[in-house]
């Protein structure tokens, strides 16, 4: 497992979200760097923070009408996301 900060987690899973809105594909991808529970705590903690919304029983989607744009996203971090 890479080590994250946790506002990298959550930079990192909410800009994943883009890419795979299905929260079962999300885990699936990313835990190759994070444990389950690590990705379950982010997404948990960018629902409370509105930052992402469940808009079904499978998905997710960036709440970009309450909290503006996703911040961006570091070039370290990009790579990840290109080579999921």
């Amino acid at each position: 497992m890479s080590n994250f900060t946790f506002e990298e987690r959550l930079l990192l899973i909410q800009h994943c979200v883009y890419k795979y809105d299905s929260e079962e594909m999300l885990k699936t991808k990313l835990e190759e760097y994070f444990t389950p529970k690590e990705i379950e705590s982010a997404i948990d903690t960018l629902i409370a923070t509105q930052k992402i919304r469940r808009i079904g029983q499978d998905t997710l989607q960036n709440n970009e009408s309450h909290t503006g744009t996703v911040p961006e996203i570091p070039e370290y971090l990009r790579s990840i996301i290109n080579d999921l």
